[in-house]
This record gives C-alpha cells, structure tokens and sequence, in this order.
C-alpha cells in the first residue's frame, strides 16, 4: 500500500513533461514566401516596363481650330516627365529585384540568413517601396488628366482619341500599383523575420 501513496521516481519522471505540455507552432518559411515575391516584383515591374514603353499611337488630330486641318500626331510616354520618371523608377526596381532575388536564393540555400541581411533588406525594400509608390501617383496624376481632362484650365482629354495608349498607361499603372504593393509586404516578411528571431 506505501508504494500507492507516494509515486516512484520512475512514474513521477513521465509525469514531470505532462505537467508542462510543448505547443508546436506551424512553421511558416519566411524565406520562401520573400523569394516568391521578389519574383512577383521582378514580373509586375518588368511587365510594366514593357506595356509602358510600347504605349506608342499615332492619330489624325487637328491641332488648330482655325486651321482645321487633321495632321497626325505621335503619343509616347517619353512626351511626358512624368512617365519618364515612372519608367526609370520602375527599371530601378526591376534591376533591384534581380539582386535581391539573388540575395534571396542564397539565404534559401542557408540554414538561417543573418540578421543583418534581413535589416537591410527591410530598409532597401521600404526606399523601393517609396520611390515605385511616388512614381505610380505622378503618372496616375498625368494619365487622369489625360481621361478626364480639366475644363477650369483648358486641358482637353486625349483618350477619346488615344484610347491604344490610354489603355497601356493604365494596365502599366496597375501593375506598378501592385508591385508598389509587393514591396510593401517584402517589408512586412522581413520585418516579421526579425520579430520572430527577436522573442
């Protein structure tokens, strides 16, 4: 009976684990999911390049109205500083993707990537962020003049006209909008990378 009422080493060495049970949390691979998204902002900024820079259409437009006379006209995006500069951010950030998308297969192959990789990574991903992101919103701002056009100061809408080229402006905003998106949650995996190593 006295061994009943006090339990051997033996039972009370299996019962020590049961009092504190383990909780295994899903492993998500951070590491993954960042590669998959630079290669999702390599594909946006580079479809968006392409789209932008072959945004070229010619049409039969009359230029004065005294002269009513149709002459044809050229609307490219190198007509505008605007889709100028949003083209040059963009190859920014395409040539940007490719480096760290080579960052990111060598942090794949590793067992654990250093925290300094991560931070930078962060800090490189929310520039790019701000610079795709300010140059989506100034060619956004040309392209709904060029829609809607401003009757307070005279400016006439073109896409009634130039619809071939309305539309590639607009696709190419899109994508760029979605890559300013991708860049901002590259941050968000990085920065939570670091969180998750932190605790």
């Amino acid at each position: 009976m006295a061994s009943t009422d006090k339990p051997s080493t033996h039972d009370s060495a299996k019962t020590v684990p049961e009092s504190q049970p383990s909780v295994h949390h899903p492993s998500i691979n951070l590491f993954m999911i960042d590669l998959s998204l630079r290669l999702l902002l390599f594909a946006s900024t580079v479809t968006a390049i392409v789209v932008m820079v072959t945004s070229k259409q010619t049409e039969m437009v009359i230029v004065s109205p005294l002269i009513r006379v149709p002459v044809a006209r050229a609307a490219k995006f190198n007509h505008s500083p605007a889709f100028i500069y949003f083209v040059a951010a963009l190859s920014i950030a395409c040539l940007y993707s490719i480096l760290t998308l080579m960052a990111s297969f060598a942090s794949v192959s590793k067992r654990s990537p250093s925290n300094k990789l991560l931070f930078l990574l962060a800090i490189k991903d929310a520039l790019m962020a701000a610079l795709v992101a300010s140059a989506t919103g100034t060619a956004g701002g040309v392209a709904y003049i060029g829609m809607k056009g401003n009757k307070h100061v005279g400016w006439t809408k073109i896409c009634g006209v130039y619809d071939k080229f309305c539309r590639h402006i607009g696709s190419s905003i899109a994508l760029a909008v979605l890559a300013s998106t991708v860049l901002v949650l590259l941050v968000m995996v990085s920065t939570y990378s670091l969180y998750r190593r932190s605790r």
